[in-house]
């Protein structure tokens, strides 16, 4: 049943994405002055409670089956900008999770629970941060005004064959949109015109909240307009644009509407956000470009000695060399980024790892302890340090940061990927299984850390105790599933 939801709420997602997905602004919904349809109505399909568990089963989910970054420096920036914009949402009723996906394609989406999903190919055509900010105040909106929840709404005053074709859009439309678009696109004609029309108001909306939103929270409200811009032009000479565009197109009316709204505030001239400059070096080096493009592109581009990125082109072409194993040219960039701006945590990270590639376990622990001291919880700061224990063989020092950053962070990912490294090489096997339990469950898949669990009792031996809390964490875990069955 939960697969049938999960597919079901990533087809609703989808329609409602900001970048390629957007519709048509018609005449008939161009009442500056309607009011958004919350609470009630609402409420009615889905309670917020509920929204909150199916979100959390969809993103377990997602972690499986989409190609998801983990990469802490690039999370901490885009958790970071998105938090800017949500402290002036209106209806924020939950905390929101932004996270990145590993697709060239110009994408972000919305699902329950606050969950945001930002395509790598976004990042690489915004030209600067309140463009990208102009896609996540988009994407807060849908889900501030539960546009979701009124769809599926819609969707039960409407017959049962919207339903069935919007459940026909799996997971993988996470990972390609078009794809995804014609899965959702595949049922009858009826049900499809009733998509259009209800997700035009729902793009409407989110434009005109969205922007609300970019001004209040300091960005230049224009963003969206010249980004909007930004992605016609790269289709306009295009044969056959991609299904999206083709099923929901991005028109000169919407962009005009986009700057008609933002005329209602202030033009921010803002400087180039260096951290922005940053996460998108970071993106074209590591995951855009195969490794050895990205050290020509990165070369040529520090070469044209282009003022506004300077620094973000040194550090993508040291990525680039990191990448090909050329880890002395790359530590000769870092150390002059780093001897500039000694706390940058993108340049911290790097140096880490030149430090570890190189067996000098003990230079990065003594290069980030004063920082970690400082902010023992920052994401960067304490995998980077944990992950340098445990290359030093300190692996009760890695246990114990790990444990700190997980009272905090308790579904991260890579955190308990460590801590499962560091107990294995402590060669304590019950706290192993346990770690690797958890990540199991962070992927929705009960079953296989349940048999973790039971393989962490039998290494438990004569510890009641600790027995006691692996039969607790296994009745959770079921407990979970069958929450989740029940929906």
């Amino acid at each position: 049943m939960i697969n049938k939801i999960s597919a079901y709420l990533v087809a609703l997602s989808f329609s409602l994405t900001t970048s390629l997905a957007v519709v048509a602004q018609d005449a008939k919904y161009s009442n500056k002055n309607a009011l958004p349809e919350i609470g009630v109505v609402a409420s009615d399909a889905i309670s917020l409670d509920k929204e909150m568990l199916v979100g959390d089963a969809v993103m377990r989910q997602m972690r499986g089956q989409s190609p998801l970054i983990s990469d802490p420096v690039l999370d901490e920036y885009l958790q970071d900008l998105g938090n800017r914009l949500v402290v002036h949402a209106e209806n924020a009723k939950f905390p929101f999770e932004f996270f990145w996906v590993n697709n060239d394609a110009i994408n972000a989406f919305a699902f329950f629970g606050g969950h945001i999903g930002v395509h790598t190919g976004l990042m690489r055509r915004a030209d600067n941060e309140s463009e990208l900010a102009s896609v996540l105040a988009h994407e807060i909106s849908h889900v501030t005004q539960r546009h979701i929840a009124r769809r599926m709404q819609a969707q039960q005053r409407s017959s049962p064959l919207a339903l069935a074709s919007m459940i026909g859009g799996l997971l993988i439309a996470m990972a390609n949109p078009e794809a995804g678009i014609a899965a959702i696109q595949a049922g009858s004609a009826a049900s499809a015109q009733m998509q259009i029309d209800y997700t035009r108001s729902n793009e409407q909306e989110a434009d005109r909240i969205g922007i609300t939103m970019l001004a209040r929270a300091g960005f230049d409200p224009k963003a969206a307009a010249t980004f909007f811009s930004t992605m016609a032009e790269e289709y306009r000479m295009v044969s056959r644009p991609p299904a999206r565009l083709l099923t929901h197109p991005l028109t000169e009316t919407r962009i005009a509407d986009a700057r008609s709204r933002a005329d209602d505030y202030p033009r921010r001239f803002l400087p180039i956000n260096k951290q922005f400059e940053l996460a998108k070096a970071r993106i074209m080096a590591r995951y855009s470009f195969d490794s050895g493009y990205a050290i020509e592109y990165f070369e040529a581009a520090v070469k044209q000695s282009v003022q506004r990125s300077a620094e973000a082109n040194q550090y993508g072409l040291a990525l680039a060399y990191m990448r090909a194993e050329k880890i002395q040219q790359a530590q000769t960039i870092m150390d002059e980024l780093l001897t500039g701006d000694s706390s940058n945590l993108f340049y911290l990270d790097a140096m880490t790892d030149i430090y570890l590639a190189q067996g000098q376990a003990l230079k990065a622990i003594e290069m980030l302890q004063p920082h970690v001291t400082h902010n023992p919880r920052n994401q960067v700061l304490a995998l980077n340090q944990a992950n340098a224990y445990i290359s030093a063989q300190k692996y009760d020092e890695a246990i114990s940061l790990l444990k700190d950053f997980l009272l905090v962070k308790k579904d991260y990912q890579i955190a308990h990927q460590l801590m499962s490294e560091a107990f294995q090489k402590a060669k304590r096997f019950s706290q192993m299984h346990q770690s690797k339990a958890e990540v199991y469950a962070l992927y929705g898949a009960y079953n296989r850390a349940v048999d973790e669990l039971q393989y962490a009792y039998n290494f438990a031996g004569d510890d009641h105790l600790e027995k006691q809390r692996i039969r607790a964490r296994i009745k959770q875990f079921r407990d979970q599933e069958e929450r989740l069955q029940r929906l």
